[in-house]
């Protein structure tokens, strides 16, 4: 039976393989504009591919690319990040808990980060480009887990900017669809 289903699986791969090439990610990103924190959406520019790739071929993935290092933070309940600047450009993967970032120029604009498979941003509001940065508040009744990866020599990912505010949670979700039945 397991035999027939994987047969089943690997047959319908061809079909959801062109899916993939139009699919783009979505990512709720901190930038700057006029010397204070944003919070926007982005379209990075590089869209899925099919991997070839041993252990996931088939499945899509898109580059992120080049890191200069990776840090793994282990933040307690109902911690209180403060107002701060990302200490580089990097990218945030929440891997569990909550964050909920704020921006201290802009009362009516925030953004709830669940930790899982939603759990990834860019931060780019380095002190060179917003002086004041962004609050992130931890109010889960667990820890959040978070890893901190900034990109090699800086570099911000080709991206459009969707809109102002984060991204919705349909627009972080539509890759889920690739592997849908029709």
């Amino acid at each position: 039976m397991h035999t027939t289903r994987g047969a089943v699986s690997l047959l319908a791969l061809p079909l959801l393989l062109p899916q993939v090439a139009s699919l783009q990610l979505n990512v709720t990103a901190i930038g700057a504009e006029n010397g204070s924190s944003t919070l926007e959406c982005w379209q990075m520019d590089q869209p899925f591919i099919t991997s070839t790739e041993p252990g996931t071929a088939g499945s899509a993935q898109t580059p992120l690319g080049g890191v200069s290092s990776i840090s793994y933070s282990i933040l307690p309940p109902d911690y209180d990040g403060g107002i701060h600047n990302a200490p580089a450009n990097q990218w945030v993967v929440f891997t569990a808990g909550l964050a909920h970032i704020t921006l201290p120029d802009d009362n009516t604009t925030s953004a709830y980060v669940v930790g899982g498979q939603f759990g990834l941003i860019f931060a780019a509001d380095t002190l060179d480009v917003s002086a004041k940065g962004h609050r992130t508040v931890y109010p889960g009744i667990t820890e959040t887990i978070a890893l901190q990866v900034p990109t090699l020599n800086g570099e911000i990912p080709k991206h459009q900017v969707l809109h102002a505010g984060p991204c919705s949670i349909s627009e972080i979700a539509g890759i889920r669809e690739y592997g849908l039945p029709a």
